[in-house]
């Protein structure tokens, strides 16, 4: 039995009724219309100007939204309906990730994501307009510069690493010495190669008030990640086994607190070094 919605020949019949799905991820106009109106009610110069279109265009999208009772029409302002805020309210953390893993699709496609708790991978569109930190190859293993002016100037800094790099004591040392607030998570395997070849920087750095040194025991399946009062830089280990010391750089609110509550989630499983 055919479709009610279909014709013989397989077309849609004129008028009949799309589905919300299509009604609303089919056109882009109609999809930032609803996130618009999110926050409040929008006169339709408000609604022009913010998404450079003219009555003619946008009035169509409009009724169609109307229609299907997603919008609501009072004098000459917008607002969602209340099925429409339920719709918008799940929609712009969709298509917030949506655009996260489209910026940088190669880097998350081809990372193992099983560090990052799934708590904070539902919030993975927090991250959104982070920078690709891509080193060549003659400086794969130095610091980024842009993450070292930054990291110098922090006045609070939390920091996790699963790997080893020779900079990474002298360089908090460095921090410590202007009073910034520290705390510092290791692995087991890069705490023991730090003791063997850092020691007495190790030492020192402790012995700061405003440093608290932490181990991490588990698997973290994480390769590192700093987030400061300024900027949030996260290191994700690949699928593969060679590790690439790819990164991304973000300097927004939403980020930095993606990050310290990333922190925070590790530091539970965690237990504070109080001695070398």
């Amino acid at each position: 039995m055919l479709s009610p919605h279909y014709n013989l020949f397989g077309g849609v019949r004129i008028g009949a009724k799309i589905g919300l799905t299509e009604l609303i991820f089919r056109s882009e106009k109609r999809r930032d219309l609803l996130i618009f109106l999110k926050d409040r009610p929008r006169s339709i110069d408000e609604i022009q100007a913010h998404l450079h279109v003219n009555s003619v265009s946008i009035l169509p999208q409009l009724k169609k939204l109307k229609d299907r009772k997603l919008v609501i029409q009072k004098d000459r302002t917008y607002e969602l309906s209340t099925m429409g805020k339920a719709i918008v309210d799940r929609m712009a953390p969709l298509l917030e990730t949506l655009e996260v893993l489209e910026d940088n699709f190669d880097y998350w496609s081809q990372r193992n994501l099983e560090g990052i708790p799934p708590v904070l991978r539902s919030r993975i569109g927090d991250l959104k307009n982070c920078k690709l930190i891509r080193p060549d190859l003659s400086h794969m293993f130095e610091l980024d510069p842009e993450y070292v002016e930054n990291l110098l100037i922090s006045r609070q800094v939390f920091g996790f690493s699963s790997y080893f790099h020779p900079s990474f004591i002298p360089l908090y040392l460095e921090i410590a010495k202007r009073e910034a607030e520290i705390s510092i998570m290791l692995t087991e395997p890069v705490l023991k190669r730090f003791k063997t070849d850092y020691l007495e920087d190790l030492r020192t750095l402790i012995n700061f008030e405003h440093v608290n040194l932490s181990l991490f025991t588990k698997d973290p399946k994480l390769a590192g990640f700093t987030v400061t009062d300024r900027f949030f830089l996260l290191t994700v280990l690949p699928k593969i086994k060679f590790f690439e010391h790819e990164s991304l750089l973000s300097f927004r609110p939403e980020a930095l607190r993606w990050g310290t509550d990333l922190f925070s989630h590790m530091q539970k499983e965690a237990v504070q070094v109080k001695e070398i």
